[in-house]
């Protein structure tokens, strides 16, 4: 009997690509899944990947692209990306994991975003500068760790969609993300939509339907 049973009707279900979680498979399970994805036609995306693995999929499928910074792997045809329609903020660079893997979710979609790197509230003139580059995305994403108050600085400031991607970085009481979580889910910013630690996937997601709704 087969370990795994892949989704194949969710693009005409819901329009989304399955992802696959890999952090907790094996390298093995991951190529059997990418073949399986393969052979059905389907473009594979499997998100949480180390270096080791991605190696050691790669050596078994060559197709296989290792996107490093996003910790994620892909397999198939990707769509040609639309013109940005999403804007990716992150406070610092310790949070550009999370922001890659939001961004390659995206591009599988074929929806192109853009990064504002580096625009965190510990300079708040560098998030403000941004602002009127903001002003053409349909949608924000916003991605940092410690405190988390980007988010609700960024809600408070801009009438698009914002969506909170609490991540884990930060000293003691951070708690790998909760504070950051909880801060986002405490915020004032009305509207503000809030996903899990360092689920940049989720985020492009949500993004997706918004941008699909409208």
């Amino acid at each position: 009997m087969a370990e795994h049973r892949l989704d194949l009707e969710r693009r005409q279900r819901l329009g989304l690509v399955e992802a696959v979680w890999g952090e907790h498979k094996s390298a093995e399970q991951i190529i059997a899944i990418a073949r399986d994805f393969q052979a059905a036609g389907e473009l594979c995306l499997i998100t949480r990947v180390d270096g080791a693995k991605a190696g050691a999929v790669r050596a078994a499928i060559p197709e296989v692209e290792h996107h490093q910074q996003a910790r994620c792997l892909t397999l198939g045809a990707m769509p040609t990306p639309t013109t940005p329609a999403v804007g990716l903020l992150c406070g610092g660079s310790s949070d550009l994991t999370v922001l890659a893997e939001a961004e390659l979710a995206l591009h599988c979609h074929g929806i192109s975003a853009k990064r504002f790197a580096d625009v965190g509230v510990a300079g708040l003139h560098r998030l403000l500068k941004v602002l009127p580059q903001l002003e053409p995305l349909p949608v924000l994403i916003a991605c940092a760790g410690m405190e988390g108050a980007l988010a609700t600085v960024l809600a408070g400031l801009v009438p698009q969609p914002v969506i909170a991607v609490p991540v884990s970085v930060g000293y003691g009481v951070s708690a790998g993300g909760q504070a950051a979580l909880s801060g986002m889910l405490a915020s004032c910013a009305p509207g503000l939509v809030v996903v899990n630690i360092d689920n940049g996937y989720g985020a492009a997601m949500a993004a997706l339907r918004m941008l699909r709704g409208a």
